[in-house]
């Protein structure tokens, strides 16, 4: 198993969707000491301890989503999912988490229905065009480079960022290294 949370993340996504419920919740549980308020650490283990019917842990990871991101409506849709198949399954003896786990939704309720969001301050004078239409300089730091930017820059005839962007493609993938490196050379031909 790789180290890589993200890697981690999509490898039980897998698993809970082909319903291999015990083998994700054994991928995330060792993940549990190093990403204690990762929103989807516990919503993917709120989903396969729900497929294994431990409702009262699944209910547990879900409130741990919605403390995390509250204006997040996932958790709380299956959330009350979640209550409902609890509800239905009629456990003869509830743990007492539920009531605090109730209250925490209840002052969370009350704390959103009297938020407001702060109000953005409107500018009256739009961005002429023409600096809309202004290209940001070649040695500008691209935040999320991929292959599909690098190939709308080559499109536009932008080559040089085309080349940063399959290098930077390089030092995050370095096993597709090769096929960027070509892709590089055949933007070097064009210049």
């Amino acid at each position: 198993m790789t180290s890589d949370p993200h890697l981690i993340f999509a490898e039980v996504s897998l698993d809970i969707k082909c319903g291999a419920f015990q083998p994700a919740l054994d991928k995330l549980t060792g993940m549990a000491r190093w990403l204690p308020e990762s929103y989807l650490f516990h919503l993917l283990s709120a989903r396969a301890t729900r497929g294994l019917k431990r409702y009262d842990e699944a209910i547990e990871h879900l409130g741990h989503c919605c403390r995390i991101a509250p204006s997040n409506q996932v958790a709380w849709r299956e959330l009350i999912e979640v209550k409902t198949l609890q509800s239905q399954a009629q456990e003869p003896e509830r743990k007492p988490a539920i009531d605090k786990v109730a209250a925490e939704f209840e002052q969370l309720s009350i704390a959103l229905a009297g938020f407001t969001p702060p109000r953005a301050a409107e500018c009256f004078d739009p961005t002429p065009l023409v600096e809309q239409k202004q290209p940001f300089p070649d040695d500008a730091s691209i935040a999320v480079p991929t292959e599909s930017l690098a190939n709308l820059f080559i499109d536009q005839g932008a080559y040089k960022k085309a080349i940063r962007v399959f290098t930077s493609l390089i030092q995050l993938n370095p096993s597709k290294a090769d096929h960027y490196r070509h892709c590089i050379d055949q933007v070097l031909e064009k210049l």
